[in-house]
């Protein structure tokens, strides 16, 4: 076994731990919660090694990183999700990958993302970003729509040929009510996940928790958590 192979088995462990652990704590079976992998900045060397250590969902924020790590990676049984803020001008490189769209957050995103799905044939799972930082409508500072925006939106994914509603997604805000307040941030997406629900029984996945904050995000329900750090190490300094 490689250095880096032992040290990424090292890190997983722990990390599978901490899932199991804050799972036994919450009275959920530890197959309730799906890991995702952030590997950003990191190379398609490091994503082997994680689809080899039993890794299935990884996950990128910016396509000129990600559309050549995903292609060289094409062979491994991976689920590719795109979680970052995302330009309609990439939305073509980004449907031609990803097996979901974690930041969806306006109407004409939508509208790109379902032209797209059409055109290359696929069908692209979507999660709404819910901006716990924003204004009933607004935008948050790091994407997402504001509470008010959520039932239309999950509405025109649903409608839109190409794209499949899968549920919500957030990141713990920086600012506003839930600042420092992650177990509440993300109960709260739990009470709108349910909300959504009632229209849309199918979207039940809910996005929530990062390497410092899992622990809260399955307490509160998440289905899915997103780490990176606490897998791959401290990120690198992007020049």
């Amino acid at each position: 076994m490689t250095d880096r192979k032992a040290q990424l088995a090292g890190n997983l462990a722990k990390v599978e731990e901490r899932i199991t652990a804050a799972c036994i704590a919450a009275g959920r079976k530890r197959e309730e919660v799906t890991l995702i992998v952030v590997t950003k900045t990191y190379p398609a060397s490091d994503v082997r090694i994680l689809s080899e250590l039993g890794v299935r969902h990884v996950a990128e924020n910016r396509d000129q990183d990600a559309a050549p790590k995903a292609a060289e990676c094409s062979d491994l049984p991976l689920s590719w999700h795109f979680v970052g803020q995302l330009q309609t001008n990439k939305v073509r490189s980004v449907v031609g990958y990803a097996d979901l769209v974690q930041s969806v957050d306006r109407s004409k995103l939508v509208t790109a993302l379902s032209k797209e799905a059409v055109r290359a044939e696929r069908e692209v799972g979507c999660l709404i970003q819910v901006a716990l930082d924003a204004e009933e409508s607004g935008r948050g500072e790091r994407g997402g729509v504001g509470v008010g925006g959520i039932e239309e939106l999950g509405d025109l994914v649903a409608r839109a040929p190409g794209l499949r509603l899968d549920g919500l997604m957030t990141v713990a805000p920086l600012t506003g009510p839930y600042a420092g307040r992650q177990q509440a941030a993300f109960e709260r997406l739990m009470d709108l996940s349910t909300a959504l629900r009632r229209a849309h029984p199918a979207a039940n996945m809910v996005s929530a928790g990062m390497s410092t904050d899992l622990e809260q995000a399955v307490a509160a329900g998440a289905t899915h958590v997103r780490v990176g750090t606490a897998v791959l190490g401290v990120r690198p300094r992007l020049g």
